[in-house]
Order: C-alpha cells, then structure tokens, then sequence
C-alpha cells in the first residue's frame, strides 16, 4: 500500500459546511435520468395531471427518507452511509453485508456513469480517436487526480459541477416556457390519450411510473457519507439534505413542466429521449447538441459525487476493521488516498472487464436492501439506546419512515417479481457474505 505524508490515521478532516452538502445531494442525485424518464413515466399514465402528481409523489418520497434518515446522520456522525448504522444496531456482520453491498453498487453505478460520459463525449466532439470505454477511464483518472490533492479541492469541484449542472437544466426549463411558447402545444393539444396497456390498472401504471420515478431520485441521500467531515453535522445536516433534495424536486417538477409546455403528451410518451425531442423542436438540429452538453455536464457532477461517497464507505470499512485496515491513513489535504486508489482501480477495471452489466442489474436491489436495513437501524435504536444524543430528530416520527420504508417494501417487491434473476444474484451475495466476513475478521486478527 502506497505511503502518504499525513497527520493522522484512520480520522477524517471536518472541512465541510452546509454548501457542500447541498451540492454532493444534487451531484449525486440529477442525471440524465430526468432527460429520459418524463417519456416513460408519460407512457404509463397518459394524463398529464397523473403524470405531475407522480413526479411530485417521487419527491415526497425521497423528502420522508431524507427527514428521517437525518436522525441516523446527526446522532452517528462516521464516514461510511448506511452501514455505519446498521453495524451500530445489527452488529459487525450485518453492517458487512449492507457495507459491501453498498460499495459494490455504488462502483458499480461510477463505472456505468463513466461509460455513459465517455459516450456522450464521443458522441458530441464526433471523435473517432478514442471511445467511449477511453474517454470514461479517463475522466475516472481526472476526478481522482483532483479528490487526490485534498478534500477541499474535491469538494470545490462538485460545488462548481453542481452549480454549472443545475443552472443547465433551469436555462433548459427557461427555454421551454420562452422560445417554446409557439411550439405545438404550450398545453392548449396536451390532451390526454388512452395507454397502449390500457388493460393495466391505473394503480398498477402509478406504481411502474413510480418505480422509475424512485430511481432517478436517487442519490437523496448521498450528504449522510460526509457528516464526519462537517464542521458542524447536528446544525448543517438537516440544513443541507432537506435543501438539496427540495432544489432536485424543484428541477424535476419544472424540467416536466417544460416538456409538457413543448411536446404533445402522446409524442413526449412516445420518445426515450424526451428532453431532445423538446430541444429540436425549440432549437432545431442544434438541440441534440444542446441536450447532449447538458447530458455531460450532470454527468461529471454525479461522477465525482459518487466517487467521493464510494471512497467514504471503503474508508469507514477499513477503519471498523470490516476490511484491511492499511487504508485508513489520510493526507494532510484531508483524502483517504489509499480508500480512493482501490476505488478508482476497481471502477476502471469494470469499465474495460465486460463484468459491469451483472452488476448494474442487481444494484437496484442491493439500494433498497440498504433502505430497509437502514431505516430497521431508526427504529431500532430508538428502543436498544434511547438515551443516545440525537442533535435531530426525525419529524412526524413513527409514521415519516413507516411511509417511506412501505414505499421500499412495494418497491423491492416489484423488483423481485419483475427481474427474478436479481434477487438470486442478491441472495448469493449474502450468502457468500458471511464466510467473507469471517475470513477478513481472520486476517485482521493476525
């Protein structure tokens, strides 16, 4: 393992504030899954008031998770997310299997970001020098050169990719309401138009619309991983992920509307890339371009978010003795370098192996087993340790994570029904996980 020049092992610096924590959460949640979804969410229910209601629904949604995951966040400040309280409720083995699930997914989701940059990048320079793979482990080797220097400096890039990203999609929601006022529709032809699975109940099309709608919220809960790092957790938390996700469901809600102003309701179902469609029809051959610059710039700011959390979790592994512990060193500039080299190799050997697609498919699922064990950690330790400080509490509590943990429930059901082959590979996981945990007790009492 490499040698750093440090101040201190295994102990993180508190560098951070209420401005970072409101932009790792809208870095780690806007994608380019609000540019595609709107299409598949419009397909299922065709009914533009169906269609504003679920985005909202979606919202709520991730507004209860973040409410209520804040009380975990402020009373258990460590580096790592959701583990870290599962392994205070549960026990070592049980924040094992939710810590290693947690990072492979979440590599997993930065190799697959990656690869999803490398294309639009390809696609908008029309470069035929490189491709796609090339260009996402490049980019993966530049945002670990800049976490690299110290936090600060990783932290000042996702503040600038957040800001450039979320002023992008509101200069796009602006360009609908304005250049898109004499377009087709501006709502007056949006009618409402019968579902090609018209034989489906509306419940059931809701809860599909929702499913998607879930996914590209993710991310809600990406400030939980930095709270070792702030200043002042018990204060900016609840400041910094109730703000971010409010300005996501803000951008959503708008991004939605403006399609809806452009496109007519049964063209917007019938597009995969919605937001394009929009885009030409405002700005002619040059709104592809437009939308794909727009697919770029989310993109570097969801990469280096999930980076920096990616490496938090593999850190507070190795410092809870769930990994090696040899990566718990931190430079002065206040980076895990070691937790960030294993992470950054391990993204780019999925971006060239060809084994990333197995991965991708069961990550879903591993990110609502994390809900639930998460959530299971509130109830939880409000009975095991009452008396334990608690800077926040959640509000509305019992009922804010009751609600949001029988959303994951319906949720992880419709998973597990809908990609049967998910839930064997997860299972697998699990069950290859304790002897994993056993062997690495093993080493680490050698």
């Amino acid at each position: 393992m490499i040698k750093e020049n440090q101040s201190e092992k295994g102990s993180l610096k508190k560098f951070l504030g209420v401005g970072f924590g409101v932009a790792v959460t809208i870095g780690g949640t806007i994608g380019v899954g609000i540019l595609r979804t709107p299409g598949i969410v419009a397909a299922q229910l065709g009914n533009s008031y169906m269609i504003m209601a679920a985005w909202i629904a979606g919202g709520i949604f991730a507004l209860l998770g973040t409410i209520s995951i804040i009380e975990l966040g402020t009373m258990i400040p460590k580096a790592g997310g959701w583990y870290v309280y599962v392994r205070r409720a549960f026990g070592d083995y049980g924040g094992f299997a939710i810590g290693w699930s947690d990072w492979i997914a979440t590599s997993a989701s930065i190799a697959s970001i990656a690869i999803a940059l490398g294309e639009f990048s390809t696609s908008f320079f029309s470069n035929q020098l490189i491709n796609a793979k090339e260009v996402a482990v490049l980019s993966v080797i530049i945002l670990t050169l800049l976490q690299w220097i110290g936090l600060k400096s990783g932290s000042r890039t996702q503040a600038i990719t957040s800001l450039i990203k979320a002023l992008a999609f509101l200069a796009l929601v602006f360009a609908c309401f304005y250049f898109g006022k004499n377009s087709v529709t501006g709502y007056s032809n949006n009618e409402n138009f019968i579902r090609a699975n018209s034989s489906q109940s509306l419940f059931a099309a809701f809860i599909i619309a929702l499913q998607s709608i879930i996914f590209t919220y993710d991310g809600w809960y990406s400030a939980i991983y930095f709270t070792e790092e702030d200043k002042n957790p018990g204060k900016n938390l609840p400041r910094s992920a109730i703000g971010g996700v409010l300005i996501t469901i803000a951008i959503y809600v708008l991004v939605n509307l403006g399609l809806l102003y452009v496109l007519p309701l049964s063209k917007l179902a019938a597009s995969t890339a919605p937001a394009t469609s929009a885009a030409v029809i405002i700005f002619g051959n040059n709104g592809g371009r437009i939308i794909t610059l727009l697919s770029i710039a989310a993109l570097i700011s969801i990469l280096n978010a999930v980076l920096l959390i990616a490496t938090r979790i593999l850190f507070g592994l190795g410092r809870d003795k769930l990994f090696s512990t040899k990566i718990i060193s931190v430079s002065k500039g206040g980076t895990p370098r070691s937790a960030l080299l294993i992470c950054s190799a391990f993204v780019v050997f999925l971006i060239i192996s060809g084994t990333l697609e197995i991965l991708i498919a069961i990550s879903a699922l591993f990110y609502v087993i994390n809900y639930l064990a998460g959530f299971s950690s509130l109830f939880y330790l409000r009975k095991k340790e009452p008396k334990l400080k608690r800077p926040y509490k959640t509000f509305g509590y019992p009922w804010t994570p009751i609600l949001f943990l029988a959303g994951a429930v319906t949720f992880f059901i419709g998973d597990i029904f809908s990609e049967p082959m998910n839930a064997v590979f997860a299972i697998a996981y699990l069950l290859l996980s304790y002897p994993a945990f056993k062997l690495i007790n093993k080493l680490n009492s050698n």
